[in-house]
């Protein structure tokens, strides 16, 4: 599993209770900074109705749901691009996953201390993008001053990396994350600034911890403050209240979990969001196989061809690909089998450059 989503914030926002509520794991909580030091990382189903119905439609012996991964990271604080509270470590850790779940605190709470004395959204994502940013700056400075000499040589190569470089390091000073900057590049500059894995160039959607009391106040002004900056940077924003979610993880069965939902108002687990929020940030979609022995979604990116998505299933579907026979999501729910698909017209036999496209529900013809 390749993908991955990292749940960051300062200490005490909440992003533990919500990693333990999305995979159930006793990872602490505890109300003190650093309490998570090393990244905890659960792999977590991909809630999708999809699947449910097309297993109404053709039961299979099994199900099996698409997955992606989610690391707890510990909660940074004001200095740590440069060593404060452990920020290195920390720092390192981020650089390893694909997309950030940006944690704000929404809520008031007495008993869980603010690390800043205070509940201000605006200032909490201020910190942690400031900290974001200035890592990506000490990067480029390093890697600059890699090139230069080589460049001053006369190494064409390094000095075009070097430019493009340049073209990161003004904008970042400035505070402009680099996936904004790196959105207006061309595709071989983009391949190189790429190489840098700058931090602020991984997608973003903002986690909006809030309160019990306003998990029907979708507009109390901290919340406002929060989808004022996400909609800056073109980013999602997924409301959760951390208490709630704790609490329908505890519960046992899905009657259960029903009655408590109808109960406080919601439709399903703010975390069913928060997942698909995630999946969709890191560019993924998911495509379908039905048959007696398994029903099964699988996770392709985006933008994939078919023998790609034939890889995940096997390796040898993908290297003896000979097409992909297809039908849309919804039109095989609409035909409710797929040899009533066919005889209407609704399969189509696509090659080797078909672009996947999301919900597809495909079988693979290949020979080995």
């Amino acid at each position: 599993m390749g993908f991955s989503c990292g749940i960051v914030g300062l200490p005490n926002v909440g992003k533990s209770t919500i990693f333990n509520a999305i995979t159930k794991a006793n990872v602490p909580a505890s109300n003190y900074p650093f309490c998570t030091i090393d990244p905890n990382v659960g792999i977590v189903s991909v809630p999708d109705a999809r699947l449910d119905k097309l297993f109404e439609l053709v039961p299979a012996k099994k199900l099996v749901a698409t997955t992606m991964k989610f690391v707890d990271i510990a909660g940074l604080v004001k200095g740590a691009s440069e060593g404060q509270g452990l920020g290195n470590q920390f720092l390192g850790h981020i650089a390893e996953v694909e997309a950030i779940a940006h944690v704000v605190r929404c809520f008031e709470e007495d008993d869980v201390i603010h690390v800043s004395g205070s509940v201000d959204p605006a200032r909490d994502i201020e910190v942690i993008n400031t900290e974001l940013a200035l890592r990506d700056v000490g990067i480029v400075a390093a890697a600059m001053q890699r090139l230069d000499k080589s460049a001053k040589s006369g190494d064409k190569k390094a000095a075009a990396a070097l430019e493009i470089y340049r073209q990161l390091q003004k904008p970042l000073n400035e505070g402009i994350p680099a996936r904004t900057i790196m959105a207006g590049l061309s595709d071989e500059a983009l391949e190189i600034a790429r190489g840098l894995n700058l931090l602020t160039a991984k997608p973003v959607l903002y986690v909006a911890n809030i309160g019990e009391k306003e998990i029907n106040q979708p507009d109390s002004p901290r919340l406002l403050q929060v989808r004022e900056i996400a909609a800056k940077e073109g980013a999602p924003v997924v409301l959760i209240c951390g208490a709630i979610e704790s609490q329908i993880a505890a519960l046992e069965t899905d009657d259960e979990r029903k009655e408590f939902l109808d109960a406080v108002g919601l439709k399903e687990p703010g975390l069913h969001a928060l997942i698909r929020a995630g999946y969709d940030r890191l560019g993924l979609q998911t495509f379908f196989t039905v048959g007696d022995t398994e029903d099964r979604a699988w996770t392709v990116e985006k933008g994939a061809k078919a023998p790609e998505a034939a890889g995940k299933i096997h390796s040898d579907i993908q290297r003896g690909f000979i097409r992909a026979e297809i039908i849309g999501y919804d039109d095989f729910i609409a035909c409710k089998s797929e040899a009533a698909a066919r005889d209407q017209g609704k399969l189509r036999v696509e090659g080797k450059e078909y672009l996947m496209r999301d919900g597809d529900i495909v079988h693979f013809r290949f020979s080995v």
